[in-house]
């Protein structure tokens, strides 16, 4: 936003600001929130301290204070920015995923040398796990996590050597000493209990395999009676949902079988669904996209998809009284031209739901990269240098909440800024 933007919006903004920092003691903290929410949204390629200092014509160490040693909580503003954006965008899923900081140096928290999705690669970064609220028009970030790798825990040292060495470190960081090493997949879980707490519940879930994946995960929800739909990979295996259980024969040695089981092996999903034949795909439409055609028309995001009732296959899975394994949708898709599909999905959705409602939540992750990119691109997200944890969250809680005004302009008010 240009400073002409962000002075037509000066009304908005502090009513904004009055209700997402009411919790926050101080007025001059709430007046910093309102600063740093300013500095963010202005136009400028750089959103760290300094650089928003000099556009808001402020000393930036008053930023810096605020944000990185400031002792303002960040659940009291979330919780408010959850309410808002929920009743904002009405959303049709909750989406799941992660994202990568690059950094250069060691004393950020939680940087290490790992794999990052939005690198590609191994490198030196920071990880966040995310849970935002999604429709095809609009996203919000509901809640963040800085993802603590075995590095940064003393009790994954091999030594007291190293322990020593990485409690030094995590002192200097100011990370709290129960923030320890776990999964991204049990982080995630920990934020939709906590979003639960707050009185907010999913209509469904939405993720990628690196989650969809984790048998721990989709149980998980599961026990939380939330329905998903999460990516997997063609290696899964499964049964067809009419696959007969039976009681083994007794072979006259060792004790006589009573439980019921599988007798036939599971099949991979690829399987299952080149087994469905090509004369099964259905073509569907999910959305429109952004970009226009040469005859002036909106693009149509369109595939051929299929949808089975299957069996996920794993020893984990509860098993009701005939040892029969719960009944779940497989979505894939199988392009036009391509040898064999190239998607997967599970999804516990209802039995009823028709086939293009699959297709657009199992797509609608597209609005999560989405935010990434603007969050980090337009608001800085991935701009803060602080070296403490409380500061990294700080600092996300702004951002997101720097998303959550635009947002609401875009939806409220179109032309003050511009479409997203």
């Amino acid at each position: 936003m240009n400073p002409d933007e962000l002075t037509e919006t000066k009304a908005e903004l502090e009513a904004f600001v009055e209700d997402v920092f009411a919790s926050l003691p101080r007025a001059d903290q709430r007046g910093k929130g309102n600063l740093y929410l300013r500095g963010l949204m202005l136009d400028g390629r750089r959103k760290s301290m300094q650089p928003m200092g000099e556009r808001l014509g402020v000393d930036y160490q008053q930023l810096q204070q605020f944000v990185s040693s400031s002792p303002w909580k960040v659940e009291p503003v979330r919780r408010v920015l959850v309410r808002r954006a929920l009743q904002l965008i009405s959303p049709d899923a909750w989406v799941v995923d992660d994202t990568g900081f690059k950094k250069d140096g060691s004393s950020s928290p939680c940087v290490a040398r790992q794999y990052s999705g939005t690198l590609g690669k191994i490198g030196n970064c920071q990880i966040g796990v995310s849970i935002h609220a999604a429709t095809d028009q609009a996203s919000c970030p509901l809640n963040w996590r800085l993802y603590v790798p075995g590095a940064w825990d003393d009790t994954c040292a091999d030594t007291n050597e190293e322990a020593a060495l990485i409690a030094a470190r995590r002192a200097k960081a100011q990370l709290p000493d129960l923030q320890r090493h776990r999964t991204k997949w049990a982080m995630a879980l920990e934020m939709i209990d906590e979003l639960a707490d707050w009185g907010h519940r999913p209509p469904a879930l939405v993720g990628d395999a690196g989650y969809g994946e984790i048998t721990a995960f989709r149980c998980g929800l599961t026990e939380r009676l939330i329905p998903y739909m999460v990516a997997v990979k063609a290696s899964t295996s499964a049964f067809s949902d009419d696959a007969a259980t039976e009681v083994l024969e007794y072979s006259g040695r060792g004790p006589r079988p009573h439980q019921r089981r599988y007798l036939e092996a599971p099949s991979s999903l690829k399987d299952l669904v080149v087994n469905a034949g090509r004369s099964s795909l259905h073509q569907v439409t999910w959305r429109h996209g952004t970009k226009a055609t040469p005859n002036n028309k909106l693009a149509s995001m369109k595939s051929r998809f299929i949808a089975l009732r299957v069996r996920p296959a794993n020893r984990d899975l509860p098993r009701g009284d005939d040892g029969s394994l719960p009944v779940e949708w497989l979505l894939a898709e199988w392009p036009t031209g391509a040898p064999a599909p190239t998607d997967y999905w599970l999804s516990t959705l209802p039995d009823t739901t028709p086939l293009k409602e699959l297709v657009r939540l199992a797509k609608i992750r597209w609005r999560i990269e989405h935010d990434y990119r603007e969050l980090k691109t337009g608001l800085g997200l991935a701009h803060f240098e602080g070296r403490t944890y409380a500061g990294w969250h700080h600092h996300m809680t702004l951002v997101t909440a720097a998303h959550l005004f635009i947002t609401q302009l875009r939806l409220t008010r179109p032309k003050a800024v511009g479409a997203g």
